[in-house]
C-alpha cells in the first residue's frame, strides 16, 4: 500500500493551493484520512481529518481557511488551502488508516503515510 501526495509549491501570502493524496495497492477499505504538516525546526502537527462518512475535524487555527475532502472511489484525499500565510510554510503529509487484504487473504490494518509535499508561502 502506498500514499502519494501532489500539489505543493510556492505561493504568495493570501494565495491558495490545493493538495491531493492518492492511495494505491491492496486496499480493502480506507477509514480516516488526514493531513499533517511539519515546519522547519518544529514537530509535526495535525491539520485536518476526514472520516469515511465525510465528517471532518480541523486544527482550531486553520478552521475557515483549509478544507479537507475525499473521493472514496478514487481513494484520494484533498486539502484546499486558502488565505495562505507565511506560517503555513511546511512539508504537508497525508495519512490514512487502511485495511489491506493480503495475498493470503488476511486483513492487515495499516497506518500509512505519504512522502510529503512542500508548501512555501512568501510574504
Amino acid at each position: 500500500v502506498q500514499l502519494q501526495a501532489f500539489g505543493g509549491g510556492r505561493v504568495r501570502a493570501g494565495g491558495s493551493l490545493s493538495l491531493s493524496c492518492s492511495a494505491s495497492g491492496n486496499i480493502f477499505r480506507i477509514d480516516d484520512m488526514a493531513w499533517y504538516r511539519q515546519a522547519p525546526g518544529k514537530q509535526r502537527e495535525f491539520v485536518a481529518l476526514i472520516r469515511s462518512d465525510r465528517s471532518a475535524d480541523y486544527a482550531d487555527s486553520l478552521k475557515g481557511r483549509f478544507t479537507i475532502s475525499r473521493d472514496n472511489a478514487k481513494n484520494t484525499v484533498y486539502l484546499q488551502m486558502n488565505g495562505l500565510k507565511p506560517e503555513d510554510t511546511a512539508n504537508y503529509y497525508c495519512n490514512a488508516q487502511i485495511l489491506s487484504l493480503t495475498a493470503s487473504e488476511e486483513f492487515v490494518a495499516l497506518n500509512a503515510w505519504g512522502q510529503g509535499t512542500e508548501v512555501t508561502v512568501s510574504s
